[in-house]
């Protein structure tokens, strides 16, 4: 490895730092289209029963520290950066920084293991655009889908058992499971896009490493537009369990590596309450977050890219 200095780039959605910015937040992420009141009031307060503001960031930010002290207790010499798509810090402020910096090698990571051109191919283009708005000169080697390294699998599995283990002290020995992620438009995967393959691999790889249970793949947070999105939707999958007499539900939401909003209101909050109304027993998987298995996950992603002997 050269001696200079090499960056990592962490890329995540982003949140609202306060209740005041929801409103642009949302903006943000409606490519600028006003938000109905509705909306806006109903994410306001999701975003004030979680603690009035999103956690994400600064959940990325300890992930972004845990991994450079494990890159740099090996081979001094890396920085890590975090940039956000739709809130500060923007990716193209983490850009901005990386080349004040000086540096002029970068991995660029997105935080999701499971690779979409809806989601982590608009990163890489956000991050494309703000290196050529920068004016810097930095050759990037991009990790576009880590879905299958071991210790990722690792992590998620140890959450899964964790959590088993919590039901099983209840009493609940044999839950139903729900494997759950972002649903997206359907249109995508008819059109080649991996990301529900990946999601498939994944927890086959997961499932591998827990005793036998009754697991299924559901999907939460469909856009709210009359083109199919990616099913079933987890509200359905909880009706299901309600009406099949089922007494406890573990979910799991591997298609996520941090806790935020659909982890923390749609999963903790909303899918509790209806699982409760059924009369079914709700326990969730932690998130990785800062997990010593994920951040080794990470590290293994970003020394493989490091160690191209091509970078763009």
């Amino acid at each position: 490895m050269a001696d200079a200095p090499i960056g990592v780039l962490l890329m995540a959605l982003g949140g609202p730092d306060s209740l005041d910015a929801v409103e642009p937040f949302l903006r943000n992420v409606r490519h600028g289209r006003p938000t109905p009141k509705a909306m806006l009031d109903e994410f306001r307060e999701r975003y004030r029963r979680i603690g009035g503001k999103s956690p994400l960031l600064g959940i990325s930010l300890d992930q972004a520290r845990s991994l450079e002290a494990r890159l740099n207790a090996r081979t001094v010499g890396f920085r890590c950066y975090v940039g956000m798509r739709h809130w500060s810090p923007y990716i193209r402020d983490a850009v901005a920084r990386i080349r004040d910096d000086g540096i002029r090698r970068v991995v660029a990571l997105c935080l999701t293991p499971y690779y979409s051109k809806m989601s982590v191919g608009a990163y890489l283009a956000d991050f494309d655009h703000a290196v050529a708005q920068s004016g810097a000169t930095i050759d990037v080697a991009r990790a576009k889908s880590w879905h299958d390294r071991p210790e990722l699998i690792d992590a998620y599995a140890g959450k899964a058992r964790e959590a088993l283990e919590r039901l099983a002290a209840a009493g609940h020995r044999n839950p139903a499971v729900l494997f759950t992620a972002h649903s997206l438009p359907k249109k995508i995967i008819e059109e080649g896009d991996p990301y529900e393959r990946q999601l498939r691999e994944t927890m086959m790889a997961i499932l591998k490493q827990l005793p036998p249970v009754r697991a299924r793949l559901c999907y939460q947070s469909a856009g709210r537009t009359e083109d199919p999105w990616l099913g079933p939707p987890l509200e359905d999958a909880l009706d299901e369990l309600g009406g099949a007499g089922e007494d406890a539900v573990l979910l799991i939401p591997f298609g996520f590596v941090s806790d935020h909003l659909e982890i923390l209101y749609d999963l903790d909050i909303e899918a509790r309450a209806r699982a409760q109304d059924l009369g079914v027993r709700f326990e969730r998987a932690e998130s990785l977050n800062t997990d010593p298995q994920f951040i080794r996950a990470m590290e293994s992603v970003v020394r493989d890219a490091a160690a191209m002997p091509n970078w763009a």
